[in-house]
């Protein structure tokens, strides 16, 4: 049935107001931004750029706004950055954060720890012992509570933003809050700043720019012919306070993360910027130190991230030509992703370079045309835009394929490796619609931009934040948008393993082998699927397999030293776990499945100090307190046996099992029968035979009615080890 006219009318009527009113609240909204930022930032001034931008001298052309303002936008620009991350703030560690926590954790522990980071290059998995010491902070003001370490860093990701903004004011550079804003909220940074692992990155960045600036006093960017600004003022020149400082910023940028050894050609970058040319002594003389350290802990760095992280082998073997083709293919992802900051994945699809394709040489062709076309058109448009694509790209080199770096086993390309190249695209694009703003004489078009795209940019980030909630959520939502990444399956199959989802995980560890067949990861966790399945061979063929594709793999010889002490083969299972500690000696499951085969060789004082050293590695881990407690209370030598004690590790491994562990309730039961309670003995072995009943543990419910009757008889278990 046709619908009346009349209603026709009335619903286009109301549609129209709709509309009209929707339009009406944008223009408004736009129109008081406008204002604030006009009282904030002149327009008349943001994009016109003074002859010397670094003196404190007032200049017709200078951007000035009022220091209150900048006050309330830098608050503005902090509490965006806090709302638009708030899905990833109460986020639980991910992959790799352990390697920053819980692996590291005997050096978290004590002020002895902090000082093996920065001696001893093995302390951590790479030598960055700045970042490790925000870390041994951390635990020992919040322990591993997670919230405080997201937090910290997305407050380190927006000083980073701030330090941007004050830079390219400095700079003169037109639009420097945009640039900041645009920076702060861009959905490519969250790998940066929501993923705790990359606190290295923020930290680095921060303290690169803070370099940066304390340089650009030093070398009064800006001044006319061989003679500083600060000749005919109060201020020396050169200015070494500010040198010092610039040179300490940028060493300990250096040591949270090397990719700031990019600082130094930055600095002749600018001035080339500034001046068009660069002169031996006032400009490349003095950053001769900053090259001589850049170049120092690169080489050391990428040395390390080849024969210690383990960045080598058959997926790192490429030659010159084909590394040259992915270098070409990710300068335009990158560059595009800045630009267009859609489907971002934690784990991007692996391309395979293919020196006789047509299309893929292209990719590097085409950035060498770009980058040649820009300095060619320098005289016309300028030299910014040859600037920040030259800032872009040379910030980029190191990460783009002709170095080795460990993530490139999964992936050419990741999100966190855009964050510091990403500023010179954004501070050319806030640049570019500053000075269209201001040829057109409309500051609407630049307000205009920004109440459109931070929003969306915004909105962005906060879906893309979300994914670091936790590490099943970052491995499904990578796999929603990347099916074939090889590292996620294994993620997740992990995770489903560790909750007792064999067949499921076991369909993970096979996908993630088909994708990526020589992957001793997945290996080895085939090898517990079969372990928890009884299928004995089975799991030593897949270790022994993941062993082939790396003979330092500590987890595969644990898992082995395990398997063959199930089996009885004690001498075999102590050689695989002495193998294993030599590797790792801060491994405490080794260290756990060492102390279970001395117990067996009855050599009880070594099994002790290996249940303790498991202990204090990983304290929070119920069975290696409950492990340790049963040979204190069960062991047959009365100088080892310790009921006190065994009681109270069995009470902490009890709280920590909520109660439910009928295995910790046997050993708590135990130790209340060796100092004489008898019954509270009893209480809890009966408590521990009800769960073992209800969980169908019939060995266990056999086991502890044999441990009551002796409760109930006012008899010990001692001397007796099972």
């Amino acid at each position: 049935m046709a619908q009346p006219s009349s209603l026709k009318t009335k619903s286009n009527d109301r549609s129209q107001q709709a509309a009209k009113g929707f339009a009406g609240f944008l223009r408004s909204l736009w129109t008081a931004f406008a204002r604030f930022c006009a009282r904030v930032e002149p327009m008349n001034a943001v994009g016109t750029r003074c002859a010397r931008p670094w003196t404190r001298a007032t200049q017709p052309c200078q951007v000035a706004g009022s220091w209150r303002g900048d006050c309330l936008l830098g608050f503005i620009l902090v509490a965006a950055t806090l709302a638009a991350y708030l899905p990833a703030l109460n986020g639980k560690f991910v992959w790799d954060d352990d390697s920053w926590t819980s692996t590291i954790f005997p050096r978290l522990q004590a002020v002895s720890g902090l000082w093996s980071m920065w001696c001893n290059p093995h302390a951590l998995r790479q030598y960055y012992p700045l970042t490790g010491t925000t870390f041994w902070l951390d635990y020992h003001l919040w322990g591993f509570n997670t919230l405080p370490y997201h937090i910290e860093n997305v407050l380190l990701h927006s000083l980073a933003a701030l330090l941007f903004w004050r830079l390219l004011r400095r700079l003169q550079v037109p639009g420097p809050w945009l640039a900041g804003f645009v920076f702060a909220l861009h959905p490519l940074m969250v790998e940066s700043a929501g993923w705790i692992t990359e606190r290295k990155n923020v930290l680095s960045l921060v303290l690169f720019l803070g370099a940066l600036l304390a340089y650009g006093r030093h070398a009064l960017f800006g001044h006319a012919g061989d003679m500083p600004v600060a000749a005919a003022g109060n201020s020396p020149w050169p200015r070494w306070g500010a040198y010092a400082s610039a040179f300490t910023l940028f060493l300990a940028a250096l040591l949270a993360k090397t990719t700031a050894c990019a600082l130094p050609a930055v600095i002749l970058l600018l001035c080339w910027w500034q001046r068009g040319h660069v002169r031996w002594r006032p400009d490349l003389l003095p950053t001769l130190p900053f090259f001589v350290a850049a170049a120092g802990l690169g080489l050391l760095i990428s040395w390390w991230e080849r024969h210690q992280v383990g960045a080598a082998g058959p997926g790192w073997n490429f030659t010159l030509l084909e590394r040259c083709l992915i270098a070409g293919r990710a300068f335009w992802f990158y560059a595009v992703k800045v630009l267009w900051p859609a489907q971002l994945c934690f784990v991007y699809p692996r391309w395979q370079p293919d020196t006789g394709s047509v299309r893929q040489w292209t990719y590097p062709l085409g950035a060498l045309a770009a980058l040649l076309a820009l300095w060619l058109a320098r005289g016309r448009v300028g030299r910014g835009p040859a600037t920040a694509a030259f800032f872009f790209a040379g910030t980029l080199f190191p990460l783009l394929g002709f170095m080795n770096s460990y993530f490139m086993r999964y992936s050419f390309v990741c999100d966190h490796w855009a964050y510091l190249p990403s500023l010179g695209l954004i501070a050319l694009i806030a640049g570019l619609v500053a000075r269209a703003a201001e040829r057109l004489r409309a500051p609407a078009v630049f307000h205009g931009f920004a109440v459109v795209i931070l929003p969306v940019l915004a909105v962005l980030t906060w879906r893309q934040s979300g994914m670091y909630a936790d590490a099943e959520t970052l491995w499904r939502t990578t796999l929603a948008r990347n099916p074939a990444a090889g590292l996620a399956h294994n993620g997740l199959g992990a995770i489903l393993l560790e909750r007792g989802e064999l067949d499921e995980a076991l369909a993970e560890f096979q996908k993630s082998l088909e994708v990526q067949t020589n992957n001793p990861e997945a290996l080895n966790n085939m090898g517990a699927i079969y372990l928890r399945k009884g299928r004995l061979s089975e799991t030593i063929y897949y270790l022994q397999k993941a062993l082939e594709l790396n003979p330092d793999y500590a987890a595969s010889y644990d898992n082995l030293g395990f398997v063959t002490l199930q089996m009885g083969r004690v001498d075999e299972a102590i050689a695989y776990l002495r193998k294993a500690l030599e590797i790792c000696p801060d491994y405490a499951n080794a260290h756990n499945n060492m102390g279970s085969a001395l117990v067996q060789k009855g050599r009880f004082a070594e099994a002790v100090a290996h249940y303790e050293t498991a202990q204090k590695l990983q304290p929070d881990k119920p069975h290696l307190l409950n492990n340790l407690a049963w040979v204190l209370v069960t062991c047959p030598e009365a100088s080892i046996r310790n009921g006190a004690k065994a009681l109270e590790l069995a009470q902490q491994a009890d709280r920590l099992a909520g109660g439910q562990d009928p295995r910790v309730l046997a050993t708590m039961a135990a130790a209340y029968a060796e100092v004489g309670r008898f019954s509270e003995a009893v209480a809890a072995a009966q408590r521990a035979l009800s769960l073992s009943i209800d969980q169908n543990n019939a060995a266990l419910a056999d086991m502890l009615r044999g441990h009551l009757k002796l409760y109930q008889s006012g008899s010990p278990l001692c001397g007796h080890v099972q």
